[in-house]
């Protein structure tokens, strides 16, 4: 048996990572969750992941800044941005830092889960 996918998904809206989380396990994936940066940040230094889904407005720590240091401690887990931010700039700023994908909320899990597919190929 082929190990499970491990993601981890920073996002301060409760419900909505409540919701991604049980989605994603439902589909086989190893999930763990932080409800802030900080909190991801903490996560990223004590354990690896596969994926990480990354939402970018939280209080304290932004998202750019969790892609910052993932870069700077050079963390290997592909980056997949998950965000209401719909803003160009915002977007590129994120890729220039290292996400692998920019995704605007509301999703569809059909299209997450390919972007995830996706990364994972890379």
């Amino acid at each position: 048996m082929s190990k499970r996918t491990r993601l981890l998904y920073v996002d301060d809206e409760d419900s909505l990572r409540m919701l991604v989380e049980g989605q994603l396990e439902v589909e086989g994936f190893q999930v763990e969750t932080a409800d802030d940066g900080d909190t991801g940040i903490a996560l990223l230094d004590k354990h690896s992941y596969d994926v990480v889904l990354l939402d970018m407005r939280m209080p304290r720590v932004s998202g750019i800044e969790v892609l910052k240091h993932m870069r700077e401690r050079k963390i290997a887990s592909r980056v997949i941005i998950l965000t209401a931010v719909d803003d160009l700039s915002v977007a590129i700023e994120a890729v220039k830092n290292g996400a692998s994908d920019y995704l605007t909320k509301p999703y569809e899990l059909g299209v997450l889960l390919a972007s995830i597919k996706r990364v994972l190929a890379k």
